[in-house]
């Protein structure tokens, strides 16, 4: 009852702000996170309440499950963006924004940080400054998809917009686990090059060939199915089957082999859209399907933020030095390789805005940083913060860049809603 009861309550919580955030024209993502953190353990949670909210930060995390299959979703839908067809036109360009941006984020945020660390060596250890500047490569592709899904954007930011970001969390993965390598080594002080060089190449290999024989399966058995609500079960059977996969990890001859689930699941949806003819028709369904799951993976995301992390003035002070430093590396990053790779002048303007949010990568980053100790902790509790702040501003930021760019529809468009009842009032009137 008790788990039934916190299913329904996140999601009445997360739709009926949605509703009042659309009377001030914010995303409906970032009332989805609001409405985490009015049910989270800080504010309604804190009453004690059962069925009201959540109580604690464990009750949240037994949800973990509906994450992680959000997240596969996400993935299948981005993958699903990158069609030879359009890839032609705009591949080199994703590609060399996608790196070049994400790189130099690294880098600007790496220097900023190592910078403060010189000024406050106690409150900022040298590896947790090294890991943060990979952690601020990774944008949020599930809060960029969502955005881009409510408006309906169409046009050259669009469509390329989506493939660097999900290109923007592959060089982000392989950034951190080499970020992760020297952290180890600078605190043990043994280089081991094998987790500073070969396990991310492998996880990034070995996630992209898992997703392409998934692909393959995917496109090989829908073909025994021709009716719609069978096509959907299939889809929903092999994104849930394929995230479970991608959380395999074992070890051949001392090295570790791990997967991400991201990069599985896009090439999953990367094979399949260029392999089957349908696959278009058959997405538009699946989206339907996942919308209760994507709303209830952004209230839960926002319930997950901690609050408290407030209190630490020097969290803070890392924090918005972190903050603004990422910011500014993505803008420019994006600015002057959209550039110098002769893009049209609005994904120059507006690119670098649209890559500000960071949710799920990053925090999986954070998690992982956590086994270093008490180091691991500080780069944890600045991604926390740095991840409260873009989840709210950041999707509203992406929706204004979009609506400068002139891709997203007139808000003022006719709901499904109207559109059901003047369908019916017209069938009405032709009875005799």
């Amino acid at each position: 009852m008790q788990t039934l009861l916190n299913v329904a309550v996140a999601l009445f919580a997360g739709l009926m702000l949605s509703r009042l955030a659309k009377l001030v024209k914010l995303p409906a993502v970032t009332a989805y996170l609001v409405a985490g953190i009015l049910i989270g353990p800080y504010l309604l949670g804190a009453i004690g309440i059962e069925g009201l909210g959540f109580n604690s930060l464990a009750e949240i995390k037994s949800f973990g499950i509906v994450s992680d299959v959000a997240l596969g979703f996400i993935a299948f839908s981005i993958g699903n963006e990158f069609r030879l067809a359009q890839l032609k036109q705009i591949g080199k360009q994703a590609t060399v924004i996608g790196i070049f941006q994400a790189v130099f984020t690294t880098i600007l945020v790496d220097a900023a940080l190592i910078g403060l660390h010189f000024i406050i060596p106690d409150k900022l250890p040298l590896p947790s400054a090294i890991i943060l500047g990979a952690v601020a490569a990774a944008t949020a592709p599930a809060a960029t998809l969502m955005v881009v899904r409510q408006y309906k954007a169409k046009g050259p930011l669009t469509d390329i917009l989506l493939p660097i970001v999900a290109l923007d969390d592959a060089v982000g993965l392989v950034l951190f686990a080499v970020s992760f390598g020297v952290a180890k080594a600078l605190i043990s002080g043994k280089i081991d090059m094998t987790s500073v060089l070969l396990e991310p190449v492998l996880e990034v290999v070995c996630s992209l060939a898992l997703g392409f024989v998934m692909g393959l399966l995917f496109t090989f058995f829908e073909r025994f199915f021709h009716s719609r609500s069978k096509r959907l079960s299939m889809s929903v059977a092999f994104v849930i089957l394929t995230v479970a996969f991608s959380m395999m990890s074992f070890e051949i001859c001392g090295v570790h082999i791990a997967f991400s689930s991201l990069l599985v699941c896009m090439m999953l949806g990367t094979v399949f859209c260029n392999m089957c003819k349908l696959s278009e028709e058959l997405m538009d369904r699946l989206d339907r399907w996942t919308a209760p799951i994507f709303v209830l993976f952004f209230v839960f995301s926002g319930a997950e933020l901690e609050l408290d992390l407030f209190k630490d003035p020097m969290i803070v002070l890392i924090g918005a030095v972190f903050i603004v430093t990422r910011c500014l590396g993505k803008y420019f990053g994006a600015y002057i390789s959209s550039k110098s790779v002769k893009c049209g002048d609005t994904i120059v303007k507006y690119l670098g805005i649209t890559l500000f949010p960071q949710a799920g990568v990053a925090l999986g980053m954070a998690i992982k940083a956590e086994t270093l100790g008490p180091l691991g902790v500080v780069v944890a509790n600045i991604t926390l913060f740095a991840v409260l702040i873009y989840e709210l501003i950041g999707p509203f930021l992406t929706k204004i860049s979009l609506q400068k760019a002139g891709e997203i529809e007139n808000e003022g468009a006719v709901s499904a809603r109207e559109a059901a009842l003047k369908e019916d009032g017209q069938k009405v009137s032709k009875k005799p």
